[in-house]
């Protein structure tokens, strides 16, 4: 909600590229729209069901899928050592995210993992076919016409009877606000980047921010990290390095 409102004040700015907006493109970002709010909601669910460690190495995997259906479904083309960086990376996420203690541990299967696998198509369908939307109407109003489902997170929480609290009452205001821009700028950049290249080349770098998430935890939050986080965030930052020259 902070985030439309925030970014509200740019839609004069952006209002003429709407002149370019049919029905079946705003019926198309609406479909996509309720995929990456839903999406959202999913995953929050997950982590509170499952393990978050599997939970978000299972839906931080969507980049993945994107880069199979943009291959499949919009015709883009990657060259060998493209395609072997964007492995590179993966196997570097994995690493920062997944704790292979899980596989020691019995883990029952639980409805958490389900949320968690609809975060991950749901994601993936989002972030692949946006680029025809992108396209057209720029990288504005695409995220920004995704955001009129928000309302439905209200809808959810009040069917799970979970009381929304004040962020000012919380003193919290001021990190949401935070989080809230800087989510909608990522997103944002992202439709910049997929409107400049192939979105097979710009996710797999887009959906490695886990790498970056454990190196502030370590730095700002004195959060512990491993041996095998360090050795992931090393691979993914190699990957992007390489796939980012590959793809000058």
């Amino acid at each position: 909600t902070i985030g439309i409102l925030l970014f509200s004040l740019y839609v004069p700015f952006a209002i003429n590229d709407l002149q370019a907006l049919t029905l079946s493109l705003f019926l198309l970002n609406l479909t996509l729209g309720f995929l990456y709010i839903s999406g959202n909601v999913a995953l929050n669910e997950a982590l509170i069901r499952s393990n978050p460690s599997l939970v978000l190495t299972i839906s931080g995997s969507f980049g993945t899928l994107v880069v199979v259906l943009s291959l499949l479904f919009l015709g883009e083309r990657i060259s060998i050592l493209q395609a072997l960086m964007i492995a590179v990376i993966f196997l570097g996420v994995f690493l920062c995210t997944f704790d292979f203690g899980i596989l020691k541990r019995k883990q029952k299967f639980d409805s958490g993992i389900i949320f968690a696998l609809y975060a991950m198509m749901s994601f993936a369908l989002y972030f692949t076919f946006i680029k025809q939307v992108v396209h057209e109407i720029g990288w504005f109003w695409p995220n920004f016409i995704s955001m009129l489902w928000v309302p439905m997170i209200f809808f959810y929480m009040k069917w799970k009877r979970m009381k929304v609290e004040n962020p000012l009452e919380k003193k919290s205001f001021i990190q949401i606000a935070a989080s809230a821009f800087l989510l909608r700028a990522g997103d944002f950049a992202f439709n910049l980047g997929i409107s400049a290249g192939h979105t097979a080349l710009v996710a797999p770098i887009a959906g490695a921010y886990p790498t970056l998430s454990a190196i502030i935890a370590y730095k700002v939050f004195k959060d512990p990290i491993t041996r095998k986080q360090i050795l992931g965030i090393v691979i993914t930052l190699c990957g992007i390095v390489l796939l980012s020259l590959l793809s000058i």
